[in-house]
């Protein structure tokens, strides 16, 4: 039985993400900077993920902690707002 060569795959190389908050140290998590905490929940509401944002485990807890905080203090909200047809 003939044995059939291989096919070579291409090599693709992933960038690790790095966390911004590691990087800048002055970069503050705050609850009432919603504008920053915005940039890490979809436009379905949804926290996004450490593995898809790059933040650390720890800095990640912290954004999932003032991002829960400000939609407990109305700063966020919890569902998106409809926008009218």
């Amino acid at each position: 039985m003939p044995v059939m060569p291989r096919r070579k795959r291409k090599q693709f190389y992933v960038r690790r993400k790095v966390c911004r908050f590691c990087v800048d140290s002055q970069l503050p998590i705050d609850y009432k900077d919603a504008t920053t905490l915005r940039q890490f929940v979809t436009e379905r509401g949804k926290i996004i993920p450490r593995r898809i944002s790059g933040n650390c485990a720890r800095h990640q807890r912290r954004v999932t902690r003032a991002i829960k905080q400000a939609r407990l203090l109305g700063l966020m909200p919890y569902i998106p707002t409809i926008q009218p047809a």
